[in-house]
């Protein structure tokens, strides 16, 4: 049987109740119930803390689950969560973490330290295949436990002292430990839950729907209709209740950022992921002030399958990178106030360079095409851009892909597909060149440059260096700050010798947001917390 397209699944789920299920409220209807309407892009892969793969979805996680810290919604930095503090040993490598007494699961099990190593223990397993697996090797033996070399889970460096207290060991000094706890890969998971549905390393299971779910986080999973909305109410079991000040708050997965707007401008949103381009200049001169552009701590970027030939050359893929003029694509296409991207990792921490690609250099990037065999393209094999539905995605593919033609001869074709797939097309690199982007977990160079790494399962190229990885082993258990920002350098140098990715341009966050939500801050990882968050019509 014929499906509806997503997109006019998506349609109808936001006007009217003609597809089926509920009415989704207006704007207007929403303020009276204290209802949150956030457009989030894509439909998830899943509602795991464990194994989500997207921005978008992490941003939904967040609402029901809560970690150790939880990040401050202006500036990031790790606060207080589940955990009301916590102390580290002269050597940096034990950190002991005390636990809420008053921290309670949705169906009013106390959150307990087991919980937290039972979590770790799950995210290491090698059948789960976390692609955030790697987070955790700062724990003693998480590398090995997560690569097969050990198999016992005890030798984890995380324990439960009891039920409020978990300590954890690492394998070397990691002084931004906590912000890295606020992120999903470190946030419990309720054990009985998880045995329930299946075995413990297995994705994918019924845990995360409706009536299933078990968390600790604001809200209380009500609803997932696929492609249409996920509705989250208040948990009333969450420690800081009071602080929670929305009853309810959905999140609706509109790929299409022309709907998306539309639906805002239709007061159908509070709150969208994006705005079109043509759109910008109209909003910047909006009275309510509903457009605020912010800086963010994140890359857009092309991935290259480098077991694909002839993509498995350096000198192509430095060719290609090299033959695309960032300037033109941020003033032009992009016009959101972008910046070029010279390396992976966005600037914005002080003491750290980023810098290390020459950008756009024609006549070098012709030069090394013909040394790989394809000179003025000739003989080139016809590749393609895969990007994930969106109308900003396809504008800049065009145009990177008539600077290929223009600038090296040779023919690279476009094809998209929705969130959900393009996100599992990746994991299982079944492309030649995809779209892609990358949101800083915390305020680190680390959390770009790890997810090249060999054993990254975010890394999703192919690509292997052995002197990169030495570098960044170096880096993590470098306690100078400075010392370790100069391997970071030579990590990005190597990244842009070898060019297993183009970075395009550093994100500003450019989207709409209602004068009357408040507590919703623009910050640098594009991460909000909801409580605190509140509408004032």
């Amino acid at each position: 049987m014929n499906k509806l397209p997503p997109l006019l699944i998506i349609g109808c789920a936001l006007v009217l109740s003609g597809c089926g299920g509920r009415r989704n409220p207006s704007v207007a209807e929403a303020n009276k119930t204290r209802t949150l309407l956030v457009g989030n892009m894509a439909e998830p892969n899943d509602l795991d803390p464990h194994i989500a793969d997207t921005h978008q979805t992490f941003q939904i996680i967040m609402a029901l689950f809560e970690g150790l810290a939880q990040y401050d919604p202006v500036t990031c930095e790790p606060r207080p969560a589940v955990a009301t503090g916590w102390e580290v040993s002269d050597d940096g490598l034990t950190w002991t973490f005390s636990l809420r007494p008053d921290a309670r699961w949705s169906n009013g099990d106390p959150v307990t330290a087991h919980d937290f190593v039972f979590a770790y223990r799950r995210m290491l397993s090698p059948g789960l295949a976390a692609e955030y697996a790697y987070m955790l090797y700062a724990l003693k033996n998480g590398e090995a436990f997560n690569t097969g070399k050990i198999t016992a889970p005890g030798q984890i460096g995380a324990r439960a002292l009891g039920d409020r207290t978990l300590v954890l060991t690492l394998e070397h000094p990691v002084p931004h430990l906590p912000a890295m706890a606020c992120h999903s890969a470190w946030y419990p998971v309720h054990p009985p839950t998880i045995n329930k549905f299946g075995r413990m390393d297995r994705r994918g299971t019924l845990w995360t729907r409706p009536g299933n779910m078990v968390g600790n986080g604001y809200f209380t999973l009500a609803e997932w209709t696929p492609h249409q909305r996920i509705r989250c109410i208040k948990n009333e079991t969450y420690w800081d209740r009071e602080n929670v000040l929305l009853n309810e708050v959905m999140f609706f997965p509109i790929e299409n950022e022309d709907a998306e707007e539309r639906a805002f401008r239709t007061g159908r949103l509070h709150v969208t992921a994006t705005l079109p381009v043509p759109k910008i200049a109209v909003y910047k001169n909006d009275p309510r002030g509903v457009y605020e552009p912010s800086p963010m701590f994140a890359t857009y970027f092309y991935r290259f399958n480098v077991n694909t030939p002839p993509l498995n050359d350096p000198r192509v893929r430095r060719a290609l990178s090299l033959a695309i003029d960032r300037g033109r694509l941020v003033r032009f296409v992009a016009r959101g106030g972008q910046l070029p991207a010279a390396g992976l990792t966005p600037p914005g921490i002080p003491g750290f360079d980023p810098a290390a690609s020459p950008g756009a250099d024609i006549g070098r990037a012709q030069k090394l095409l013909a040394e790989a065999g394809f000179p003025g393209g000739a003989g080139f094999p016809r590749l393609e851009i895969l990007f994930n539905t969106n109308q900003g995605h396809r504008q800049i593919a065009e145009a990177v892909s008539e600077m290929w033609r223009q600038n090296l001869g040779i023919d690279i074709g476009l094809y998209n597909q929705e969130g959900k797939v393009w996100s599992e097309t990746m994991r299982r690199m079944d492309y030649q060149i995809v779209r892609s982007g990358w949101v800083g977990d915390y305020l680190d160079p680390g959390t770009f440059l790890d997810i090249m790494a060999s054993d990254s399962g975010n890394n999703q190229t192919g690509w292997s260096h052995a002197g990169y990885d030495r570098l960044l082993a170096l880096a993590r258990s470098e306690p100078d700050r400075a010392k370790r920002f100069e391997y970071y350098q030579r990590c990005e140098e190597i990244l842009a010798g070898e060019a297993p990715l183009a970075p395009v341009y550093f994100y500003v966050r450019n989207n709409l947001r209602l004068p009357g939500v408040k507590g919703w801050a623009g910050n640098p990882l594009d991460l909000h917390p909801l409580k605190g968050v509140h509408i004032e019509p």
